[in-house]
């Protein structure tokens, strides 16, 4: 009888752990109907001075006209990121200046960078699913500023897209046209490496 008991007691912490790895192993909605949408990817020019900036004084190092954050990300090493992922003009020997155009792309108010790109491959489409669509992977210990480096636009049909701005100078993200799911919005550590492979992968850089 003890041995049983002993056994039933022992399924019963079986199903409750494999509910459990079941709930924590799937992304939260709406990323859970992600997997085969369409996904789109945009680099983003992360900050558009006003036309005309007044001239300042400032300290050796500082590039005129930055936002503290954008100018704390470049000194703590916004430099060792490929070329081809920093805005062309934003590092002094990096690049060329981008010229103002008019009537120039945008993704929710941001410059767009080269042509957006279809995410096409299936492992870095479960990637990002699996980025955004984990509580884990977010927390509260990063500014509230959003200058987005890039942007990811997943499909749905009869409704708008669901956007996410990702700003690695702020590691912070930012929903559109959908409520996003988790309770914060800071990158972790980890998560801004994992954006940053998956952006390599998807722009070439």
């Amino acid at each position: 009888m003890r041995d049983q008991t002993a056994k039933w007691a022992l399924s019963i912490c079986v199903s409750i752990l494999a509910v459990g790895a079941g709930c924590a192993g799937n992304p939260v909605a709406p990323f859970d109907s992600f997997q085969s949408a369409p996904i789109t990817a945009y680099r983003l020019q992360n900050y558009e001075p006003p036309p005309a900036v007044a001239a300042a004084p400032t300290l050796p190092g500082q590039i005129p006209g930055l936002p503290p954050e954008i100018q704390k990300w470049v000194t703590a090493g916004a430099a060792m990121l490929p070329p081809g992922l920093i805005l062309p003009g934003l590092i002094p020997g990096i690049g060329a200046p981008v010229a103002p155009v008019d009537n120039t792309p945008r993704f929710h108010n941001f410059r767009v960078l080269g042509m957006p790109t279809n995410v096409i491959d299936t492992k870095l489409r479960d990637e990002l699913v699996s980025i955004f669509g984990f509580a884990k992977n977010f927390d509260d210990t990063h500014a509230s500023c959003v200058y987005a480096e890039f942007g990811f636009s997943f499909a749905r049909i009869g409704q708008p897209p669901a956007d996410v701005l990702v700003s690695l100078s702020c590691d912070q993200v930012q929903a559109q046209n959908f409520i996003w799911p988790h309770k914060s919005t800071g990158l972790t550590p980890d998560s801004t490496q994992r954006i940053i492979k998956a952006s390599q992968s998807i722009f070439g850089g």
